[in-house]
């Protein structure tokens, strides 16, 4: 099982401890990139595949852990 797999199914279980850079990884491996964002786009981040489909979510600070809503809605979105 790769490393991103692992991470896949870390995240499944809807654990306390998932980090933001975690996250990118799984995103990354599903092939959504980072939109880049203009002066006043804050924390929010929006992330985009090929087929146009878009997520956005708000970059935790100052811990870097996303909130269990966060981990639902990446779950539900990326139907795992």
């Amino acid at each position: 099982m790769s490393k991103v797999e692992k991470l896949i199914e870390k995240l499944k279980s809807r654990p306390k401890d998932f980090s933001w850079d975690e996250m990118l990884k799984v995103l990354t491996y599903f092939g959504f990139e980072q939109i880049a964002q203009g002066k006043t786009g804050g924390s929010r981040r929006k992330f985009v595949n090929s087929e146009k489909k878009i997520i956005s979510l708000h970059e935790p600070h100052p811990q870097k852990v996303l909130k269990s809503y966060q981990l639902d809605m990446i779950i539900d979105y990326l139907k795992l």
